[in-house]
């Protein structure tokens, strides 16, 4: 098995008046020359999880990123205008814990977090800050979201960085 030390959440990028399948979503990285869907998981707004790529693979959804991570998109991502916000319905979020939760268990020290979170720190001040986000993706604060499934090294570090 890989040795994964995160899972990185991601939105498809599709509007709430549009549907994007788990099939078109493994359709359009077939199409783009992929070996799979770049995904490990795939949940739809029903709540639907859907098994991409094995864990055991390498996955194709975070350059840089795709030797130690497992990568795990939801359906979603943009209103109806096309305006990037958090729009996980219900059965998303609750598919979404029981994932993170049995991933958790499997590598307890991985750490969760969102797409836009391994932007580059272009201000070099050990943060990646909104203004540095390459993408707005997952349109969510994943580290907040699913801080009681962080690994506990990196909530003390956490803390000790607002203390200062």
């Amino acid at each position: 098995m890989r040795t994964i030390t995160l899972i990185v959440l991601h939105c498809s990028g599709t509007r709430t008046t549009q549907k994007y399948s788990f099939r078109q979503c493994r359709e359009d990285h077939l199409q783009r020359g992929w070996k799979d869907i770049g995904y490990h998981y795939y949940i739809t707004r029903d709540g639907q999880v859907h098994e991409g790529r094995a864990l055991w693979q390498v996955g194709a959804h975070c350059k840089g990123h795709n030797r130690h991570s497992i990568g795990i998109c939801y359906e979603g991502g943009l209103d109806s205008l096309g305006t990037p916000c958090d729009t996980r319905t219900r059965a998303q979020r609750q598919s979404l814990r029981a994932l993170l939760t049995r991933l958790h268990d499997q590598f307890p020290t991985a750490i969760i977090l969102g797409h836009r979170d391994l932007s580059p720190d272009l201000d070099g001040n050990g943060r990646v800050d909104p203004e540095e986000w390459m993408k707005q993706c997952p349109c969510f604060d994943a580290l907040l979201d699913y801080e009681d499934l962080e690994p506990m090294d990196l909530l003390d570090m956490r803390s000790d960085c607002l203390e200062e």
